[in-house]
């Protein structure tokens, strides 16, 4: 297994730095490739600009048609195509981070803004009466798995159905289903990990045992059952889930994750 690992967290000594370079030993050891973006380190550049795109940027900007322009032309930045060659590289994606303000942390999300470009994310696939691209189950990454890894100052309760929080599948779902599933990865359940403000050092043997655990078993998990797309669930095109496949009282984000 070819395996990726975004990392985003400014501090190695952190219980992420702790996870990803455990992630690493573990996986190796297992006899898997691994490869690592190591955002803070690597001094990534978190926002996009005309800069990006080189000679096919508009004026004015155009974020989207440009992005797909560039990526057609081969003119993208150098750092971002070279993201781009390690997700098609990548048979599995881990992202290593903290959950800061109920999302991702900024280079994290600057890192999909810029590397996940239209043509190669998104704005792919034939658009007809009958198919509305390809997406949500199918796409460029089709084929590939990922993996959130993400530490949680709060405590569980707090991120439970009932917490005060919202349950975490609902925090997670945007990165899960909105820019994972998008473009064709399968997500796995992901690996969460409460309360980490009040972590010790002898909380750390437990910790790593059951992300170790986790690392082993990433070819056997089945991932999450998202609906796709194309394949009889949803009106084309309002993408509409059909009346009648809801589970009863189900609604909102559950609406698109099967039985």
């Amino acid at each position: 297994m070819k395996t990726l690992i975004v990392y985003a967290h400014p501090e190695p000594r952190s219980l992420n730095g702790s996870l990803k370079d455990l992630a690493v030993s573990t996986l190796e050891a297992a006899g898997h490739e691994v490869r690592i973006s190591d955002l803070y380190a690597m001094n990534w550049k978190s926002v996009v600009d005309a800069a990006d795109y080189g000679p096919d940027a508009s004026n004015p900007l155009k974020v989207a048609l440009d992005s797909g322009r560039a990526f057609d032309a081969g003119t993208l930045t150098p750092d971002v195509r070279a993201e781009q060659d390690k997700l098609l590289w990548a048979d599995m994606i881990i992202f290593q981070f903290p959950l800061w303000w109920y999302a991702m942390p900024a280079i994290l999300k600057g890192w999909v803004d810029r590397v996940f470009t239209y043509h190669f994310a998104y704005g792919v696939g034939e658009h007809s009466d009958t198919r509305y691209g390809e997406r949500f189950g199918e796409g460029t990454l089709a084929g590939r798995r990922a993996l959130l890894s993400v530490t949680v100052g709060g405590l569980e309760s707090h991120y439970a159905p009932r917490g005060i929080n919202g349950p975490i599948d609902d925090l997670l779902f945007p990165i899960q289903h909105g820019i994972l599933y998008y473009p064709g990865i399968d997500v796995l359940p992901p690996f969460v990990l409460y309360g980490t403000d009040r972590t010790t050092a002898e909380d750390y043997p437990h910790i790593a045992a059951a992300w170790r655990q986790r690392l082993l078993t990433l070819e056997s998990t089945e991932p999450i059952a998202f609906r796709r797309q194309n394949f009889g669930d949803y009106e084309i095109p309002s993408l509409h889930l059909k009346r009648g496949l809801e589970p009863v009282g189900r609604t909102g984000f559950g609406l698109h994750v099967y039985d």
